[in-house]
């Protein structure tokens, strides 16, 4: 019998590790698990496990539609592993590479089971769109320290592999395994619950989540992306959920189903590719530079590839160790959505109702609780928001928040580009709807004051029926001050270095510029 283990690549299409089961027509078994072993088992975050058991549940449907279903397990992969081979015997266990180090551990036992029991185990690169460690190993055995550096040692790696072909089931020989419950592990009787799964239930008003989970409902949003795709190249521009980024519409991205895998991001790239090239007739040829946010992706995972400490300050070796602030009330405070500045708390609630927000919104809070305001740690934002986004990405959501903090990556503490909440709230969304709809308090001021509330005089704010420091938190930091502060503690940080350090060093202003969604012109005080 032949094992296939959906991790994050929680889909039919371009799955390598699927065709590779199914291979010579063995008998296949399907199965998840929620380990409980090698993962954290404190970290269940709602949003993103709704998520994940939309998508499974979505997977299940599609294999009872061939005849099987996908067998769900909690407990220890190793237990499950063993008694399945003990009970049906397995020839092959079959996966979609985790190519981070916190699932290093996790791996390396499951494959010394397998070495133990004689098990073939076949391990597919189908989560990034290069291997990691084919970056690094091009690059000399260390991972490309800046943004620019990676990028050409890709394009002398070649172009991405392209999606493998759908299954064919037919001859396939399905196994079903019934419900059972040992002292190691649990097979659940389907897709078992959030409360089966021991995830928290979720605190009243934090359950609108928006982005649904599951391959089918993927494509279909990802044939909608395509034609807002289509447009922007028409139109003479590209990556358009990021030039021009909607803040109050249905979001366009595609991050949480790439994140749990049932999105492809090498369809997803290679689409995106073929269809500039249709568009313009091949000239110019798609470049990276279409498909940018991916190419960060894979970036930040070959910067993390061998750093099991990316996610933190302390011990990281490519992080600065920047003296931080500590100042547990101005962190709830900006948590909750209650610092004052109206576009950061606008940002904060919709993450905490819908585990989501924008992009460019994720760098205006994580800029304001960092360099640009509060001076606190970047890793305590980290931490915070990755436990409440839906497509929370251990690699992906530390490498911004060093980005953003000018920890790594970024220019050495040169507050050159530094987030100005109001002006940057007022580029992305100048209505002031944004704000209404997540901070109703402020729902009755007119545009002149949405921003800036505390500029209102007291009958424009009794008119709105919403005081300032009263029924709205005052601003609990003045940006204009705050940041010459900041800027003078930067400036006495680096001066402590004799030099830049390699990972400091951004390839252009133009790609600061283009990482906060911001026109080369423009400057965002």
């Amino acid at each position: 019998m032949n094992i296939l283990w959906f991790r994050r690549g929680l889909r039919f299409h371009d799955n390598p590790a699927l065709l590779s089961t199914i291979e010579n027509s063995k008998e296949f078994l399907a199965l998840y698990i929620f380990d409980t072993t090698f993962q954290d088992a404190g970290y269940k975050p709602y949003h993103m496990y709704g998520f994940l058991l939309e998508c499974l549940n979505d997977l299940n449907e599609r294999l009872q539609s061939i005849g099987t279903k996908l067998h769900i397990f909690q407990g220890c992969p190793l237990a499950v592993f063993r008694h399945i081979h003990q009970s049906h015997g397995v020839n092959k266990l079959c996966f979609i590479q985790d190519c981070e180090p916190i699932w290093h551990e996790r791996d390396n036992a499951v494959k010394s089971l397998c070495l133990e029991l004689n098990i073939e185990v076949y391990e597919h690169v189908a989560h990034t769109l290069w291997d990691p460690m084919d970056i690094i190993a091009s690059n000399g055995g260390t991972p490309p320290l800046t943004y620019e550096m990676f990028v050409h040692v890709a394009m002398s790696v070649g172009d991405p592999p392209k999606p493998v072909a759908d299954p064919e089931w037919k001859d396939v020989k399905f196994v079903s395994i019934e419900p059972l419950k040992t002292n190691k592990f649990i097979l659940f009787d389907g897709v078992p619950t959030l409360d089966a799964v021991g995830v928290p239930e979720n605190p009243v008003g934090r359950r609108n989540r928006k982005i649904i989970g599951g391959e089918t409902n993927a494509l279909k949003h990802f044939a909608i992306r395509l034609q807002a795709e289509e447009t922007a190249f028409r139109s003479g521009f590209y990556q358009p959920n990021q030039a021009r980024p909607d803040l109050l519409g249905p979001p366009l991205s595609l991050s949480a189903a790439i994140s749990v895998g049932a999105m492809s991001v090498r369809l997803f790239y290679w689409k995106i590719h073929e269809l500039f090239d249709k568009v313009n007739k091949g000239s110019p040829p798609a470049w990276l530079g279409i498909t940018g946010q991916i190419i960060w992706r894979d970036y930040f995972y070959a910067m993390s590839r061998m750093n099991p400490k990316f996610d933190k300050e302390v011990d990281n070796p490519i992080c600065l160790q920047i003296p931080w602030n500590e100042n547990q009330e101005l962190f709830e405070k900006w948590k909750n959505g209650q610092t004052g500045y109206p576009f950061i708390d606008a940002g904060m609630r919709q993450l905490n109702q819908e585990g989501w927000m924008h992009h460019s919104v994720r760098n205006a809070v994580a800029m304001f609780l960092t360099r640009g305001d509060l001076w606190l740690n970047w890793d305590i934002g980290a931490e915070y928001m990755a436990y409440q986004l839906v497509d929370s990405d251990w690699s992906v959501n530390s490498g911004n928040w060093m980005w953003v903090s000018s920890s790594a990556f970024e220019r050495l503490l040169d507050c050159s580009v530094c987030i100005n909440s109001v002006l940057y709230g007022k580029r992305l969304e100048p209505s002031g709807d944004y704000i209404r709809r997540y901070v109703p308090e402020l729902a009755n001021f007119e545009f002149e004051y949405i921003h800036e509330p505390w500029k209102a005089p007291i009958d424009i704010q009794q008119a709105a029926n919403c005081i300032i420091g009263k029924d709205y938190p005052a601003r609990i930091v003045i940006h204009e001050e705050v940041l010459i502060q900041n800027q003078t503690w930067m400036k006495d940080f680096r001066r402590k270095f004799k030099e830049t350090p390699a990972h400091c060093q951004p390839s252009s202003n133009s790609e600061v510029y283009k990482f906060f969604c911001l026109p080369d012109d423009s400057l965002p005080f």
